[in-house]
């Protein structure tokens, strides 16, 4: 299973959602998907505008683990 951990990335460095879209120049609502962790696609162009704004790489933001597995 694939897991996006924006939001323990965010609160661990006390950044906010708003702030997250501000610098990546992506709409709010689009952030919280991510946040949420609520995408069915991923968006290579999203992604990499996160990363480029938090200078992290994707193994910060994006998690995998087989079924079952938590």
């Amino acid at each position: 299973m694939v897991r996006l951990t924006l939001d323990r990335y965010l609160d661990k460095r006390g950044i906010t959602r708003y702030e997250l879209s501000k610098l990546t120049k992506v709409e709010f609502q689009t952030i919280d998907r991510y946040y949420k962790n609520r995408v069915v696609r991923y968006d290579s162009y999203i992604l990499d505008r996160i990363c480029a704004a938090l200078d992290c790489t994707l193994s910060d933001i994006i998690e995998y683990s087989k079924d079952g597995e938590a």
